[in-house]
C-alpha cells in the first residue's frame, strides 16, 4: 500500500529575531481615502439553513474585496447590480470612482438560494468568475494594465448542480493545449452524517481544456471532488496543474462518484496495469535494498542499472527505455553500491552517505510504485523505544510528579483548539496524499500572493512570531520559509474581534482589521536614524518596529481587506477605503 511522506517544515533561523522586543505604538498620521459605491456591494447574509461554524467560515467571513495580484493597486468587487467593478489606483490624491469591467448576465438578486459572487485573477489575462448560483464563467480579460479597457469577453460557461464558491484557479498548457484549473468550494447536506453537522465540504477541481486547434473552444476535461468535514484554510493549485495543497483541520478522501468517464477508464486501466508493485524496498541507516520480480529469465547483459551520488536508473534489455528512473530521496556512495540476479529476482543494494545515515521516508523522490516493507527487528525496536508514551493503566499515577504541561498555566491566546491541523499534497493524476506536514499548534492565520506566477503562500503561528511559507512543488523541501512577522502570533491571538489579516507582497508590513472601524499595522523593525537606549540594559537600540492604528469614519461591517506593498484597502458595504501606508520613518 502507498503511504503519504511525512515531512516537516524547516524554519530557517536566519529569518527569526531572538532579540526582537515588541512594536513600538506610533502616532503619526495615516494618510487615509475614501471611495463612494454608486450601488451597494452584493453581500449575501447567511440563511437559516446554513448555520453550522463550516457556514460562518466559508461564506460568513467572505472577502469581498479582491486585488489583482498581475497588476497590484487593482481592487475588484461585485455590486448589487451585479456588475464587476474596478477601482486603480495611481495617485491617492487623484481617485477616480470605481469602473465597470464586467456585467453577469444572470439577474442575481432573483435567486434565493445562492452564495456571494466571486471570482479568481487565474494569469495576466484570465479571470474566473462564479455568479454564486452555480454558474462558473471562465473570461478573457486582454490586459487588465492601467490604462486598459478591453472588454472581458466570456469564453466558457456552465452551469453545475449546487452552487459554490471558487478558491482557487491557474492557466497552464497541457499536452499543447491551453488549460485552466479552478477550485470551487460547496457546503452541502450530508443525509449519512446523523451525529455531526449534517453537512459536508467538498472541494471539487474542474479542469478546462480549449479542443480546438483553430479557435477557442473550451470545455470540461476533468472533474474530481475531495470531501472534507471541515473548510480548508488554504487550497491552492501547483502551476502546471500537477498537484493540489490543502491545509485543513480534518483531512479530505477522494469521493469516487465525482469521477467523469475519462477518469473511469483511467481508473480501470490503472487497475489492470497495477497488479503488483513494481519494486519492493527495505533500509537500515546504512544502506538501502530493492527488489524487481522478473517474471522472465534475464541474464546480465539484458540489465542495465547505473548509479549516480543521487540518481538511479534500472532499465530491462532496452537501456533507453528504464522501468525505474529518477533522483533518489538522498545521496549514495554510488562506487560501493551494487546488484546481483538471484531465484528470479534483482537486488539493488545502495549504500548511504555517511553524513546522510538517517531513514528516507521515499525511494525515488514523487515514485510510488514500490512498495516499502518494514524490517521486523526494526519494528520491535522502534515499539519497545515507544513504550513510555503509553501505559494500560488510565493516569496510573498522577501524584508522581507535575507534568511538563500544565493546560491551566496557559494563556487564554495561547490554547488552539485545531491541533490536528495538517498540510497535505495531493497528486494531480491519482487524487492519492503524497506528502503530509502535521502543522500541530502551528495556527493557520493567511495566505498571500507574493509572487502570482507562484502558488499563494501561507502564514502560520510558529510560537510567538508569524511565518510566512512559500509553496515550491518543483523542489525536495516542498514549502520555503521566505519571511518572519515578529510576535505577530501573539498580537493577533489578543484581538478578539479581529476578521481579515493580510501582508505586504514584498513583506515590508503585516496588517489586521476587526469586524469594524480599527485597523492595524505592524511594520517590520527598520533602521533608526536617532540615537536610542533601551534602559534595562543600558543599551542602544539600532532598530524598531512600529504599530500603526487607523479608526476609519464608518460604522458599517468590513466586507473586504486587501494589501499591495504602498496601500491597504478596506471594503464596507457602501465605501472604499485606501490608508496609504508609508513605508519611511
Amino acid at each position: 500500500m502507498e503511504t503519504a511522506a511525512n515531512c516537516s517544515l524547516r524554519v530557517k533561523r536566519l529569518l527569526l529575531d531572538p532579540r526582537f522586543e515588541g512594536y513600538k505604538l506610533s502616532l503619526e498620521p495615516l494618510a487615509c481615502y475614501q471611495v463612494g459605491l454608486d450601488s451597494p456591494v452584493a453581500e449575501v447574509k447567511l440563511r437559516d439553513d446554513q448555520y453550522t461554524l463550516e457556514h460562518m467560515r466559508a461564506f460568513g467571513m467572505y472577502n469581498y474585496l479582491h486585488l489583482d495580484s498581475w497588476y497590484q493597486d487593482n481592487v475588484y468587487y461585485v455590486d448589487q447590480l451585479g456588475r464587476v467593478m474596478n477601482l486603480s489606483v495611481t495617485l491617492d490624491t487623484a481617485l477616480k470612482k470605481p469602473r465597470e469591467v464586467f456585467r453577469l448576465p444572470a439577474d442575481l438578486i432573483a435567486c434565493d438560494n445562492r452564495l456571494c459572487a466571486s471570482l479568481h485573477f487565474t494569469s495576466s489575462t484570465w479571470v474566473t468568475l462564479s455568479d454564486g448560483t452555480g454558474r462558473l464563467y471562465l473570461i478573457q480579460t486582454g490586459k487588465r494594465d492601467d490604462g486598459s479597457c478591453e472588454k472581458w469577453e466570456i469564453l466558457f460557461s456552465e452551469e453545475f448542480e449546487t452552487p459554490f464558491i471558487i478558491v482557487h484557479s491557474l492557466s497552464f498548457v497541457q499536452s499543447d493545449a491551453h488549460s485552466v484549473g479552478v477550485l470551487l468550494l460547496r457546503i452541502e447536506k450530508d443525509e449519512l452524517d446523523a451525529q455531526g453537522s449534517g453537512f459536508h465540504v467538498s472541494l471539487e477541481w474542474v479542469t478546462i481544456v480549449n479542443t480546438s486547434k483553430e479557435g477557442e473552444v473550451y470545455e470540461v476535461s476533468k472533474r474530481r471532488v475531495l470531501q472534507g468535514k471541515s473548510v480548508p484554510h488554504y487550497a491552492a493549485l501547483e502551476p502546471d496543474g500537477s498537484g493540489l495543497m490543502v491545509i485543513s483541520y480534518k483531512p479530505y478522501t477522494l469521493l469516487q462518484n465525482g469521477e467523469t468517464k475519462q477518469d473511469e477508464n483511467e481508473k480501470e486501466k490503472t487497475e489492470a496495469n497495477r497488479k503488483e508493485p513494481l519494486y519492493y524496498w527495505q533500509q537500515t541507516e546504512d544502506e538501502l535494498t530493492i527488489t524487481f520480480r522478473l517474471h522472465e529469465n534475464f541474464t546480465k547483459e539484458d540489465i542495465h542499472v547505473s548509479f549516480s551520488p543521487n540518481h538511479l536508473s534500472v532499465a530491462l534489455k532496452d537501456p533507453q527505455f528504464p522501468i525505474l528512473k529518477g533522483d533518489l530521496f538522498s545521496l549514495i556512495d554510488h562506487e560501493s553500491s551494487t546488484w546481483i540476479i538471484k531465484e528470479n529476482r534483482l537486488e539493488i543494494v545502495l549504500i548511504k552517505k555517511e553524513e546522510e545515515k538517517r531513514l528516507w521516508p521515499e525511494l525515488i523522490i514523487g515514485d510510488s510504485r514500490g512498495e516499502f516493507i518494514m524490517d521486523p527487528a526494526r519494528s520491535a525496536t522502534i515499539a519497545k523505544q515507544l513504550m513510555y508514551l503509553t501505559s494500560d493503566e488510565m493516569n496510573p499515577d498522577p501524584n508522581k510528579e507535575n507534568p511538563p504541561c500544565n493546560a491551566q498555566e496557559l494563556e487564554e491566546c495561547d490554547i488552539f483548539l485545531e491541533d490536528s491541523t495538517s498540510l497535505c499534497r495531493f497528486d494531480g493524476h491519482t487524487m492519492k496524499i503524497t506528502h503530509v506536514v502535521n502543522l500541530g499548534s502551528n495556527q493557520y492565520l493567511f495566505s498571500a500572493v507574493v509572487d502570482p506566477k507562484e502558488m499563494p503562500c501561507f502564514c502560520l503561528r510558529h510560537d510567538v512570531d508569524a511565518l510566512l511559507w512559500q509553496p515550491r512543488p518543483d523542489q525536495q523541501d516542498k514549502w520555503e520559509h521566505i519571511s518572519t512577522f515578529n510576535a505577530l502570533g501573539y498580537v493577533q491571538a489578543s484581538k478578539q474581534d479581529k476578521k481579515f489579516m493580510a501582508c505586504a507582497p514584498d513583506h515590508s508590513y503585516s496588517a489586521l482589521c476587526e469586524c469594524m472601524r480599527r485597523v492595524f499595522i505592524y511594520r517590520q523593525p527598520s533602521p533608526l536614524t536617532t540615537v536610542l537606549y533601551n534602559r534595562k540594559e543600558g543599551r542602544q537600540v539600532d532598530q524598531l518596529a512600529k504599530q500603526l492604528v487607523a479608526t476609519l469614519e464608518t460604522h458599517d461591517s468590513f466586507l473586504g481587506f486587501q494589501a499591495t506593498n504602498e496601500r491597504l484597502y478596506v471594503l464596507t458595504t457602501k465605501a472604499l477605503f485606501i490608508i496609504k501606508v508609508s513605508n519611511e520613518n
